[in-house]
């Protein structure tokens, strides 16, 4: 072979070599390029699944929080209706004695009219003394006060409450929260089953003492009646006429404490307050003193009751008052004033007068047999008026009137709606 063969044998394979390099780029080229492709194609797809999932995340947490808030809401709505529907009532107070809280049960015990928000517990409750009190120890010494009774003293009746004060918090820093519930039914149905038993064993211890002195004063007025004025020297007729005159007036007497002593059988019907009220003065009119004025007003109800009990009821009260006001020289002006408590379901009539009042020391005492601040009072008339009014389940108080004299409320449980 010539120098030119070699020659172009050498470069012929020179072009093979460069041939095959460059296919070989080509070929790592291609599959470098296929792999990326490939790696590219598998980075998308765990990409998207993150995304995926973090949504799907996302969207459980966002239902979770909307489950929570409607669980919230009902349960703020609940805590709401439960504080709102419990017949106690309920105040909660912060640390600072700021009201947070006052149910409308507490509003109507307490007879506040006005939102109580954020206001100062000793000035809401300075009408109420003993319940204010009961939350400034419990603030001040941070333990509870369970199941305490207190009174608090009204115009015309006392109310009693049973009061639970806790701490707000382990250790009371955050206020106090107070449950009270109003005992003054179940304190005056108590009072009413004393009185009921106190009259009871009055009448059997006293009957029989008095019915003996009724018979011996009407042997001293027969025996008085016998003897003839005209046939006794003149120095001497003034005194059968003394004895006559208070033989009379004792046997009297006796006859009113028997009535009064003796046991009740009330023929319970339905009654209407309303006309028994408006009789009062009308049946009483030729006994009063002409100018006496009798205003009836107000809502009364329907009562399950004796009509003859009440109507003497009535005319005791009116009698009373008119005697008061003609002792003290002042025309009677007597006001008879009905008012329904449908919350409690109870009529209240007052009898007011104008006359001089009942002192603040005597009125726990003008409903004892022949208690009476009067010369020519038997002491009877308002101890009968108690008696029938707890015959009926009732209570009576006694306070001062608008006109600056005595006040003599009933109250009575109603059956049947108010009439004018």
């Amino acid at each position: 072979m010539t120098q030119y063969g070699y020659v172009l044998l050498g470069l012929t394979a020179i072009i093979a070599a460069l041939v095959a390099v460059l296919t070989f780029a080509v070929l790592k080229f291609s599959a470098a390029a296929g792999h990326a492709r490939r790696h590219l194609r598998k980075d998308g797809s765990d990409t998207l699944f993150v995304s995926t999932a973090l949504q799907d995340a996302v969207a459980r947490l966002q239902t979770q929080e909307r489950a929570m808030s409607a669980r919230a809401v009902a349960s703020e709505q609940l805590s709401e209706q439960i504080v709102e529907s419990l017949t106690a009532g309920l105040l909660v107070v912060d640390a600072t004695g700021r009201v947070k809280i006052l149910n409308p049960a507490g509003h109507r015990m307490l007879e506040i009219d006005v939102e109580p928000a954020a206001a100062d517990y000793r000035e809401l409750l300075a009408g109420v003394p003993p319940l204010r009190d009961v939350i400034a120890e419990c603030l001040t010494t941070r333990r509870p006060i369970v199941r305490r009774s207190v009174q608090t003293s009204g115009r015309m009746r006392s109310s009693h409450f049973g009061v639970t004060v806790s701490p707000l918090g382990e250790s009371g820093e955050h206020g106090a929260i107070c449950l009270f519930s109003d005992l003054t039914n179940v304190v005056e149905l108590e009072e009413q089953l004393r009185l009921k038993e106190a009259l009871a064993r009055l009448g059997e211890l006293t009957a029989g003492i008095a019915h003996e002195f009724r018979n011996g004063l009407a042997t001293i007025h027969g025996y008085s009646r016998l003897l003839t004025p005209d046939a006794l020297p003149p120095a001497y007729r003034p005194y059968v006429e003394g004895i006559r005159q208070e033989a009379e007036a004792l046997g009297q007497v006796v006859t009113n404490f028997l009535n009064f002593a003796r046991p009740e059988k009330p023929l319970f019907v339905p009654v209407a307050l309303a006309p028994l009220a408006r009789r009062a003065g009308d049946d009483l009119r030729h006994e009063l003193p002409g100018a006496t004025s009798i205003e009836v007003t107000g809502e009364f109800g329907g009562i399950q009751g004796d009509e003859v009990l009440l109507r003497q009821m009535f005319g005791n009260l009116v009698r009373n008052a008119a005697e008061a006001c003609e002792g003290a020289g002042i025309e009677p002006a007597i006001a008879i004033v009905g008012r329904i408590d449908r919350a409690r379901g109870t009529c209240s009539i007052a009898v007011a007068d104008n006359g001089p009042g009942i002192p603040e020391a005597d009125r726990h005492r003008v409903f004892q047999p022949f208690f009476t601040t009067r010369t020519r009072g038997t002491g009877l008339g308002l101890a009968l008026v108690q008696k029938i009014v707890v015959i009926h389940n009732g209570r009576v108080a006694v306070g001062t009137s608008p006109a600056g004299g005595a006040s003599i409320e009933v109250t009575f449980p109603i059956e049947s709606p108010a009439s004018p």
